[in-house]
């Protein structure tokens, strides 16, 4: 599919209201300053891979973009901005860019943002949902306003590609166009470089994450959604801070419940309570699938741990220590 809107088109006296209708159509709600003097510019859009690459060219202007897309982060965007012609700035969470040809940078839509260019300029606008990016480039700290040289060996391939899956969107099929946006990510990642997920943001975040888990493990509800909404992340990139450590986020929820229920049986002062009622303490909703979920993790049925963890001579059998200090260190562990 490809689009394309010319001012040339356009008596000038309409072209500056038609631009900024057009412009608004990709960027949502945004305010565009134009030159007093005749306006022309061309707004291409082209699909390449279910995403829209658009291709904006004109006279001077200046563009101020504010969010008006949903807090939550599932419905924001990257925007992968390629500078093709001109020199242009970009501000953005107070950190300011500018890009020559060649050089590239990445905006959150989910944060106000603004550009401008005193001459004619050019760029590539790629808009991409910020969980396609996080998937994508294996990081959830998306690095926004940081120049991408269009000099360095990365920057330059990342251009090339640019201008080519503009060029070719109109002649490549939808898996030639999946596999050619494959690449693109690829590149994208390699210039971004570095271990996001070993880095100060991501320990921090999982860091929240642990302790927001400990705190809310006797709601049966607790899932991805809420833990997810309450760092402001994406659900996919709270799977991936977990994947990267070589378990999953159910596996660890499931595993501190388990070590509560594990400290509540051995507590000589919860004898009253049933393991029933234990379990449903500690976010389980089904005793069966509770009981086998133990007898998996520590190779014992939770009724025979118990027997045998409040028996007086429990101690000469063999178990390692009084387990009451579990309760201590399920909400130190984490930390």
């Amino acid at each position: 599919m490809s689009r394309l809107f010319s001012t040339e088109l356009l008596p000038a006296s309409d072209r500056v209201d038609a631009w900024q209708w057009n412009a608004k159509q990709i960027c949502g709600d945004c305010r565009i300053r134009l030159p007093k003097s005749s306006f022309r510019g061309t707004i291409d859009v082209r699909d390449v891979g279910g995403l829209r690459l658009t291709r904006f060219s004109s006279s001077p202007l200046s563009f101020w973009k504010w969010p008006c897309d949903s807090a939550s982060p599932e419905n924001r965007f990257c925007i992968v901005i390629t500078q093709i012609a001109g020199v242009r700035s970009y501000l953005q969470n107070g950190v300011s860019v500018v890009l020559n040809p060649g050089d590239s940078t990445l905006i959150d839509s989910g944060i106000p943002w603004s550009s401008s260019c005193d001459t004619e300029c050019a760029r590539l606008y790629l808009r991409v949902p910020h969980w396609t990016m996080e998937d994508h480039l294996r990081r959830g700290d998306i690095p926004i306003a940081q120049r991408i040289s269009g000099r360095a060996r990365h920057g330059a391939t990342f251009c090339r590609l640019s201008q080519s899956l503009y060029d070719e969107a109109g002649h490549m099929s939808e898996e030639e166009g999946a596999a050619a946006l494959e690449a693109y990510f690829e590149i994208l990642a390699a210039c971004l470089g570095g271990d996001p997920y070993q880095a100060p943001r991501a320990i921090e975040l999982r860091r929240q994450i642990h302790r927001y888990i400990d705190t809310h493990l006797s709601e049966s509800s607790l899932g991805p959604v809420e833990i997810a909404s309450f760092v402001g992340i994406s659900v996919r990139h709270l799977h991936r801070l977990f994947l990267v450590t070589g378990g999953t986020l159910g596996e660890y929820i499931r595993r501190r419940r388990l070590k509560g229920c594990r400290a509540d049986l051995a507590n000589p002062r919860m004898r009253e309570r049933t393991i029933t009622e234990i379990a449903f303490f500690w976010g389980f909703s089904d005793s069966a699938h509770f009981s086998h979920s133990f007898r998996k993790e520590f190779g014992i049925s939770p009724r025979v741990f118990r027997a045998r963890a409040l028996a007086e001579d429990w101690m000469e059998e063999g178990w390692p220590r009084d387990l009451r200090a579990e309760m201590v260190d399920l909400y130190s562990e984490a930390n």
